[in-house]
């Protein structure tokens, strides 16, 4: 080909290859995942990538609109992709009510798109992993959702986390008694950029974007920075919110919250803070609101954070359908889990390797790997008759457990070398007509 007609390999800024290792590492974590969801009751759903427009915009605020990629289709159609899969999960309980019944309990694992500024781990296509209940009012589906964040983070193996709680009613509470009321959606969004910018640049920002007076923000500042122990806290909102309903009815929720996750589910006390600078940007938040950080990796930021909604569908239907869920941050707790050696490098998805070097021999091979695929055990036969030496190289580059050598001498006296790559070990075992022997062998080591 023409060198100036070669189309140099690339991929779009924000946009990125997942590679053999990746990929199983985030499928590992998916499938751990699904199995914590559905031991609590979910069932998975799919909605498409691409939304009409007034379907995504003006759902998760204005700077969510600024992220959305939209174009008109082949229809004249405005069309969005899907920025997160809470907005599309409204629609979906509201267009399929009648054939779902209620509760809906979903969980839905999908590629969303915002086209933000790109920085370390944050990227323009990226994956969320959400579980959510829809029509249901109860804390008991808010400490569930918390249950579920616990659970699975446990299942991956971590030990050392902390989930933060708070209520928006709170918040809301508080400024009504300050008079801001009307500029909630501005402080929440001032609010959520605390652990990025500090207590001090908030401050100054609920001045010049909330129109809040010093003293104003100076009271906000201090009720974010609130801390101590959970039953202090609580009594410490109380006067900060007046005689305000909404904010009574959130230090209530918030106190009936934990009181279900600590005294009924029996929660570790430790793994649970309440924190009032917990606010989540996106403006559909009505309720409770949950963050989680890894005590070992806190600069990380969130990993699994949500909210209770109650509103949201109410755009789509007359039918009142409140939600609460979450959304776990595949890319993020990948990426700290990999810091904490927590994950698995093998880059095989068959345990047994088995080298192809006597080329006269391959319905022997062949034979061999179907019987041991038959019994339950994943194989991988190389496809050419090279080097014994290079194909094991090969096994040892892929992560595999254990390699099957059979040459020309070992399939005359109906033996095979079974080599553990992890020890270095050899043993040899008889290839009866049936492969008994060698699958119980096999299995024997494996289960190790």
């Amino acid at each position: 080909m023409n060198e100036s007609k070669r189309i140099t390999p690339r991929t779009l800024k924000g946009f990125r290859d997942y590679l053999p290792e990746a990929m199983l590492a985030r499928e590992r974590l998916i499938d751990t995942a699904r199995q914590v969801f559905r031991s609590f009751g979910f069932v998975p759903i799919d909605t498409p990538a691409l939304e009409y427009l007034e379907i995504l915009s003006g759902k998760g605020g204005e700077e969510s609109d600024k992220q959305l990629y939209k174009f008109q289709d082949h229809g004249g159609r405005w069309v969005g992709l899907r920025f997160d899969l809470t907005v599309p999960l409204a629609r979906f309980a509201a267009q399929h009510l009648t054939k779902l019944g209620l509760p809906i309990k979903r969980y839905h694992i999908a590629t969303v798109w915002r086209g933000e500024n790109t920085q370390r781990g944050r990227f323009r296509e990226f994956m969320q992993c959400d579980f959510d209940a829809i029509g249901v009012h109860s804390t008991a589906a808010d400490a569930e959702i918390v249950l579920v964040i616990n659970d699975l983070l446990t299942a991956l193996g971590f030990q050392e986390f902390t989930i933060r709680l708070n209520n928006r009613l709170i918040l809301s509470g508080l400024l009504e008694r300050l008079g801001l009321a009307d500029k909630a959606t501005t402080v929440l969004r001032v609010l959520d950029k605390l652990g990025k910018v500090g207590a001090e640049e908030v401050e100054s920002l609920l001045v010049s974007e909330a129109g809040a007076s010093a003293s104003q923000a100076a009271e906000i500042k201090h009720f974010a920075q609130l801390a101590g122990e959970n039953e202090s806290l609580l009594h410490e909102a109380e006067p900060l919110v007046g005689r305000s309903a909404a904010g009574a009815e959130g230090i209530k929720k918030l106190s009936e919250l934990l009181s279900a996750l600590l005294d009924g589910a029996g929660l570790p006390p430790e793994r649970l803070k309440i924190d009032f600078s917990i606010a989540r940007g996106l403006d559909y938040y009505t309720g409770s609101v949950f963050e989680t950080y890894l005590d070992r990796l806190p600069d990380i930021g969130s990993v699994c954070s949500g909210g209770r909604y109650d509103s949201l569908a109410g755009l789509f239907t007359s039918e009142e359908l409140p939600g609460v869920g979450a959304s776990l941050g595949v890319d993020r707790l990948l990426a700290a889990m990999e810091e904490l050696h927590l994950l698995e490098k093998p880059t095989a998805t068959a345990p047994v390797f088995i080298p192809f070097f006597e080329k006269d021999r391959l319905q022997d091979y062949l034979r061999l790997a179907a019987a041991l695929r038959r019994s339950g055990i994943g194989v991988e036969l190389y496809p050419e008759p090279v080097r014994l030496d290079k194909q094991l190289k090969y096994a040892d580059r892929r992560g595999f457990r254990l390699a099957l050598i059979i040459g020309e001498k070992e399939f005359q006296t109906a033996q095979c070398q079974v080599k553990d790559l992890k020890t270095r070990g050899r043993t040899e075992v008889a290839l009866d007509a049936g492969y008994s022997a060698l699958i119980s062998a096999i299995k024997q080591v494996l289960a190790c």
